[in-house]
């Protein structure tokens, strides 16, 4: 009797610490959005997809939608996240950080972010004090730079509550504790909070990630409440 009882509690300890097991890797694939999910539209919660009034490259597509295809487009590409200084300003199409995101996303949309940053900062050093000296190859990859020049060219009123998700618009950009940044989704999940397009080196480079992080800073680029002399085309940097 002694011996069945010892071989049931290693049984149990076994079949524990296998369920233990499971349940562990699921937790992580679902943290990591391994696990397949159905994603959701803004229709399907009755909330108004805004779109931009402008069509900034002419292309017949407004600049929301050009800057969530171009960040998807990185996205399905999977640069690997390598952090470094590149002489010519842009990494290859197949490395990247977070803020390669966001250019790449407004290049899709014919904006060349490089320049626009780098001329505001020649322009109005006194609103980047912690530069000192001006480098048009790196300072459009900081995530400081880039709080900044939307803090002054972009909507800000937005909120920063992941659960106003009528207040998530696709092209919108989301800053999370003032150093991680993204591009918001079309994509929703079942509670309708959209996904985020975003680089950290994850598995999957579009996401459930909104309620992961704290969000900081919540921004809407609309060209047409800019200056005419901030905007600068992707052309115009070749």
């Amino acid at each position: 009797m002694d011996s069945i009882k010892k071989n049931l509690i290693k049984t149990f300890i076994f079949i524990t610490i296998i369920i233990l097991f499971t349940l562990f890797v699921l937790y992580i694939m679902d943290y990591y959005n391994l696990i397949p999910k159905e994603y959701y539209k803004a229709s399907d919660f009755d909330i108004k997809t805004i779109y931009s009034q402008s069509d900034y490259n002419h292309n017949g597509i407004d600049d929301y939608t050009d800057i969530v295809l171009g960040a998807r487009k990185d996205a399905n590409n999977q640069p690997t996240y390598i952090s470094k200084y590149y002489d010519n300003s842009y990494p290859p199409d197949n490395e990247g950080v977070c803020t390669d995101v966001i250019w790449r996303a407004f290049k899709n949309a014919g904006y060349s972010l490089r320049d626009m940053v780098n001329n505001d900062i020649k322009n109005n050093p006194e609103d980047y004090p912690h530069i000192t000296n001006r480098d048009i190859n790196i300072d459009f990859r900081r995530v400081n730079n880039l709080e900044i020049f939307f803090n002054k060219y972009a909507i800000s009123d937005l909120s920063l509550d992941s659960k106003d998700i009528a207040d998530w618009q696709p092209g919108d950009i989301v800053i999370f504790d003032h150093k991680h940044i993204g591009i918001i989704s079309d994509r929703r999940n079942k509670q309708g909070i959209p996904y985020v397009i975003h680089n950290y080196g994850q598995p999957k480079r579009e996401e459930d990630y909104l309620t992961k992080g704290t969000i900081t800073n919540h921004y809407r680029f609309d060209a047409t409440k800019i200056p005419e002399g901030i905007l600068i085309s992707w052309e115009e940097q070749e």
